[in-house]
């Protein structure tokens, strides 16, 4: 057990004593790591309880993408932490899979393995492939933890070099973070894109999951796009060819817009609801009104505030570059949230501190777009005190720094 590289440490996990270990530690908080390590040492390999604490480590972590039931169980790397797919949305993606009549799925780069569950789960069944020795090993294990290890079948093995024809879709999740962190070319994804590009075009169906700050100039005109969010988190937009881009978000965007290749949606769950591009131009700026709108985020992605603010009444922009909607009347959109705006003053820390001193604001909510000022600072400059509550907006009207105050619009 001595000297163990990071490959045997996770096979000592799997062991009976490695489970039993995992289950006594489970529970530890960071602040009694130390003292929790130092005694079990006494009974136990270092190398063998610093696996266990990190994994446990790694599962309380994990707890906000996978739910406490599953991350209990499963096992995990650091990266696979952070780059893994949120449950909610690999199941969203995975029912669409589903829809599509697709049985079997070759993922690639296939990560701690949290599409490819997803898809088990949804009774499909997976090729899932990892070159990296532990990313496959952690997501072997997973499989099997979760009880889906008949229909995960996990591959150590370059992608590249991977023959899915015999697939009824192809899944991809190129690697997006080197060793200096967060990749923004695409081409330096691991593998590129152009690659993954080339083998989607070669499947029947394929989606490739993607950043969500990609620039609309370097989606495929195969390809439809979409964009996805998840209790208002922009998380991730994912490429659609073949069949998948076909009706991109007809069925639950109540048939606006047409799919197929070059088609833009964006997805938001829980729901889900998905909005289709339909070509509109931007609003027109106009003068503020009563209400100001704040599209989600994957909506602000998919370029599509301009189909939002269609349906409001009157509604416009109230700068050409900030996406923020207004109107004059109230109206519900799954794809906006509403706030009723009370003030407009210029940029001044001191006129709005006075401002929410007269109202007896205690709780101030600071929202952002096209402004420098970072919220927290603010906060520390105006001081909130008393019993009410408030929204301020930090932003441009019609090009001019400008305070928008209000709360949110009754629902």
């Amino acid at each position: 057990m001595n000297d163990l590289n990071p490959l045997s440490a996770f096979a000592s996990l799997l062991t009976d004593q490695g489970r039993a270990l995992l289950d006594e530690v489970r529970d530890t908080e960071p602040a009694q790591e130390l003292a929790v390590a130092t005694r079990l040492r006494r009974e136990h390999p270092a190398e063998f309880v610093s696996a266990a604490l990190g994994q446990a480590r790694l599962r309380q972590r994990a707890v906000v993408k996978f739910g406490a039931a599953d991350a209990g169980r499963m096992y995990f790397t650091p990266n696979g932490v952070e780059q893994s797919t949120r449950a909610s949305v690999a199941a969203y993606r995975a029912r669409r899979f589903q829809e599509l009549g697709v049985r079997s799925v070759a993922d690639l780069c296939c990560g701690i393995g949290g599409d490819a569950i997803a898809l088990a789960r949804a009774g499909i069944r997976v090729l899932a492939v990892d070159r990296d020795p532990l990313t496959a090993a952690v997501a072997r294990a997973n499989a099997d933890a979760l009880g889906l290890g008949e229909l995960i079948e996990v591959r150590e093995a370059d992608v590249t070099e991977v023959a899915t024809a015999a697939y009824d879709a192809v899944f991809v999740d190129p690697a997006r973070r080197g060793g200096r962190g967060r990749v923004f070319d695409p081409e330096a994804y691991s593998p590129p894109l152009s690659w993954a590009v080339r083998t989607a075009l070669e499947a029947p169906l394929a989606a490739l999951k993607i950043a969500p700050g990609i620039p609309h100039e370097t989606v495929p005109a195969e390809a439809g796009a979409e964009w996805i969010s998840d209790s208002g988190d922009v998380k991730e937009a994912v490429l659609w060819f073949g069949a998948g881009g076909t009706g991109l978000g007809e069925a639950r965007s109540g048939g606006a817009g047409s799919g197929g290749a070059g088609s833009v949606c964006a997805t938001l769950l829980p729901g889900p609801r998905t909005l289709v591009g339909r070509g509109l131009p931007d609003p027109q700026v106009r003068p503020l009104g009563r209400y100001l709108y704040e599209p989600d985020g994957a909506v602000i992605r998919a370029h599509l505030v301009a189909e939002v603010a269609e349906e409001l009444d009157g509604g416009g922009l109230i700068d050409e570059t900030i996406a923020y909607i207004t109107a004059d009347s109230l109206k519900a959109s799954p794809y906006a949230t509403a706030y009723e705006i009370t003030d407009q003053l210029p940029f001044s820390v001191k006129k709005l501190k006075a401002l929410l001193r007269e109202r007896g604001v205690g709780v101030l909510t600071v929202k952002k777009r096209g402004s420098a000022v970072e919220p927290e600072e603010l906060r520390r400059k105006v001081k909130p005190q008393g019993p009410n509550s408030a929204t301020v907006f930090l932003t441009r009207v019609k090009g001019a720094p400008t305070m928008l105050l209000g709360h949110p619009a009754p629902a």
